[in-house]
């Protein structure tokens, strides 16, 4: 109620227009009339969904630069695509990078394989038609990050290129970018390791189709990044992404 309150007491001008007007922001000038909302021009296009010409693209008011410039932000919004085996060490370095990013004043967010499983794709199994899915998601969801400025880590197995290629493409199509991380390890070490038991369940046959064992991995053709797991610790593993990230501009520190 306090916010309509507000609009009304802008005498027909609109809370936005009037934030417009402010030297120190770069809105472009648009009028919302309280009785109307005619304001919805300037954030409605002619951009129709694919799959239904009634789903329109609602237009942000700003670009990703000046949504940068209002956070103060260190950084550009970006995916960091962390793909490997299980047991690679993608969830361990993911984590670590994410708290020496935060630690650094860069806005970031871990996104991890089981973590997204918990909610946003409870409802998925592990056929290979949800895990496509599983990934189409994830890759939606990380350049939604990317484009609110913040620095996207995803830690999945995403054994396909092609479902890879297709997280790509999503940020490609919005001019985000988009670093592919290899974590690459052996497939004995990953084993060794084994966090979750899943291994051994796999070499009983009691899990089917796992990545590794009875489910292939295909190994990317050119990652912007390569982390040899079993030779770096997390820590030189992470210093090595940063060095990149700061080398292709992504970070400013």
């Amino acid at each position: 109620m306090a916010l309509f309150a507000r609009l009304r007491n802008e005498s027909g001008r609109g809370l936005l227009r009037g934030l417009a007007a402010r030297p120190q922001t770069h809105f472009r000038a648009f009028t919302v009339k309280a009785e109307t909302q005619t304001g919805h021009k300037d954030v409605t296009t002619n951009i129709k969904a694919e799959h239904n010409e009634n789903v329109i693209w609602s237009d942000a008011l700003l670009t990703k630069e000046e949504r940068q410039e209002f956070l103060g932000a260190k950084n550009k919004g970006a995916t960091l695509y962390i793909t490997g085996l299980s047991g690679s060490g993608k969830s361990t370095v993911g984590a670590a990078l994410e708290r020496m990013l935060l630690e650094m004043g860069i806005h970031a967010y871990r996104l991890d394989g089981d973590n997204i499983r918990f909610g946003l794709n409870a409802g998925l199994g592990f056929s290979a038609e949800d895990r496509e899915e599983n990934l189409r998601r994830i890759g939606e969801v990380a350049a939604l990050f990317a484009d609110s400025g913040v620095i996207a880590i995803t830690s999945f197995i995403s054994p396909y290129r092609e479902s890879r290629d297709k997280a790509r493409d999503i940020h490609k199509k919005s001019d985000l970018p988009f670093i592919e991380v290899f974590a690459d390890v052996p497939l004995e070490v990953a084993e060794s390791r084994d966090p979750k038991g899943l291994y051994k369940k796999a070499r009983s046959g009691e899990l089917k189709e796992f990545t590794g064992i009875s489910a292939p991995y295909e190994t990317p053709v050119n990652p912007e990044i390569v982390i040899k797991t079993a030779e770096l610790s997390v820590e030189d593993s992470c210093h090595k992404i940063l060095d990149q990230l700061k080398e292709m501009g992504i970070i400013q520190v």
